[in-house]
């Protein structure tokens, strides 16, 4: 039945030019199943049940024996009743009738029914639901387990070519940082020649801004195909997953088989702050956030030397003005000294918006790498430790990172002016930067020395580890 009834995708037409491009013929087969499925009957009571809870209907026959319910639901596909357990008082069972058996279900309700994950309006919403999961996975079980194996995604290349056409910048390529080593016998030089001249050079690598699918169950209203498979999303609800950052919408088993190529929809990026680094990059095609790029310039055009820079705070009230300036305009945000004249206002908000990142610059996958790398004792294995914890960080993070210690290290050459010293500035931006997994209070208060130090050593030494 499935060879027969399962549409190929022969009839679909790709051209290297997007402007060509035709959407694939979807498969048939699950959604042709769906239609076939048994339609709920509902068995209702013929009088009032005194201790009919309130959130059921005449459905609900009160405390009878399994053998009673499915004496009731009378071999119909499709019938269904709720009774109380007598075996467990005061517990609610569903018995429903499918492939010539009596099937009972534990029946929950937290404000929704639910037998499991899935949670209904309506008891007949989730019978409706129940069925058609039965029927398509007990009668293209194996079609299922193998809808994954020829997969349009790969084969056609459509989504690739909806990318390129909305994002051609997308293609452009960068290297990776170049893997350095210390040598031990060398001592780090305080001049940049001499540090220069303790390393070798290491392959530079082919390096792009990958991001994996932000996937969120989703309930599809009306025929949804999944864009994976090209197989329909059977189910009444939650039949599928949709990516909150692209909109790419698949089934649950083959969001695991989707490649890490998300291209984030500006639609569907809704603020700047608090938004995932690699997300906001990639949606608005640059390198590093813009709200990183725009601070940097102006407190470098007009903040150098200004005493305390970074270290005293702006007013709350204007930074959370910049956070949602930026939030509402994007790039057009205005950050003008005509718009704060206190170059603190401009710290303010480049440190709350690193702060408030999801995963910080120094992402919680690679935190023990650094913290081990502070607390070593030798100058030349610290250094190569925090570089080899620098190559691991997503390329997103690592050139956020890379720009703004490039800033901080211009910062520090106005010391005499500002009294910000690489010290001075780990203090700062420690916490800022890097933050614990666990999010333990205490185990961050007693990280921060560490914290501290390494942004420190990233500054004083940002000429050989990036």
């Amino acid at each position: 039945m499935a060879a027969s009834s399962n549409s190929s995708l022969s009839g679909s037409s790709v051209s290297s030019d997007p402007e060509d491009y035709q959407p694939p013929i979807w498969k048939s087969y699950l959604y042709q199943l769906q239609q076939e499925a048994p339609r709920p009957k509902r068995i209702t009571c013929p009088q009032e049940v005194e201790s009919r809870p309130r959130h059921y209907g005449r459905e609900f026959h009160g405390l009878i024996s399994r053998e009673q319910a499915d004496e009731l639901l009378g071999g119909a596909e499709g019938a269904y009743l709720i009774r109380e357990s007598q075996r467990q008082p005061g517990t609610y069972t569903l018995a429903l009738r499918f492939g010539g058996q009596t099937l009972n279900y534990r029946l929950f309700y937290d404000g929704k029914h639910f037998v499991g994950e899935k949670r209904f309006e309506s008891v007949h919403d989730l019978v409706t639901d129940g069925l058609i999961t039965l029927y398509v996975e007990t009668k293209a079980a194996e079609y299922i387990a193998k809808m994954t194996t020829n997969p349009i995604y790969q084969h056609l290349g459509y989504t690739s070519l909806l990318r390129d056409k909305l994002n051609p910048g997308l293609s452009r390529q960068r290297s990776e940082p170049r893997r350095v080593t210390f040598r031990p016998s060398d001592k780090i030089s305080t001049s940049p020649l001499g540090r220069r001249s303790a390393l070798k050079d290491g392959s530079e690598k082919h390096c792009s801004y990958h991001k994996v699918h932000n996937f969120k169950v989703h309930t599809f209203r009306g025929p949804h195909w999944c864009e994976y498979c090209a197989n329909f999303m059977w189910g009444l609800i939650a039949q599928g997953v949709r990516c909150s950052d692209c909109g790419l919408n698949v089934h649950k088993q083959c969001a695991k088989l989707v490649p890490s190529d998300c291209q984030p929809d500006l639609r569907r990026i809704k603020k700047v702050f608090s938004c995932d680094l690699t997300t906001l990059v990639k949606a608005h095609n640059t390198l590093r956030p813009m709200v990183l790029d725009m601070c940097i310039s102006e407190i470098e055009h007009r903040g150098l030397t200004s005493e305390g820079l970074y270290r005293v705070s702006g007013f709350t009230e204007h930074i959370e003005d910049v956070r949602l300036a930026f939030d509402r305009d994007g790039e057009k945000t205005d950050i003008s000294a005509n718009a704060y004249p206190d170059i603190n206002t401009i710290t303010g908000a480049l440190k709350l918006y690193l702060r408030d990142l999801p995963i910080p610059v120094i992402t919680y996958d690679v935190y023990s790498k650094f913290i081990l790398a502070a607390k070593m004792t030798d100058p030349d294995s610290r250094l190569e430790a925090i570089h080899d914890g620098l190559l691991q960080l997503p390329p997103a993070h690592y050139e956020t990172l890379r720009y703004l210690v490039s800033h901080l290290k211009r910062v520090t050459m106005f010391e005499k002016d500002n009294l910000m010293n690489a010290e001075n500035l780990g203090i700062v931006f420690g916490p800022t930067l890097m933050q614990p997994p666990d999010q333990d209070t205490l185990a961050s208060l007693s990280c921060m020395r560490l914290q501290k130090l390494i942004v420190q050593l990233l500054i004083e030494h940002e000429d050989i580890l990036f």
